[in-house]
């Protein structure tokens, strides 16, 4: 997600703490939410797929490559 979109973002929830917001404000202000946490979840899944555990036998398994989400496989 870009800064510009954030910066809307931003912008939208301080104008519906003062003043409220228009339906279509409002619209807008809902579909950039959903695609910020989108964009949050994808990170956060991207991270955890990159982690690697090493078991007891000493074995190293990657969690994306365990559960089958691995980017790239």
């Amino acid at each position: 997600m870009d800064e510009q979109k954030i910066k809307r973002i931003n912008e939208l929830y301080r104008k519906s703490k003062a003043e409220g917001l228009t339906e279509a404000e409002k619209k807008e202000q809902k579909l950039l939410r959903t695609e910020y946490l989108a964009a949050i979840r994808g990170n956060l899944k991207s991270q955890l797929d990159s982690i690697d555990i090493k078991e007891s036998d000493g074995k190293i398994i990657n969690l994306g490559e365990k559960h089958g989400t691995k980017v790239g496989n």
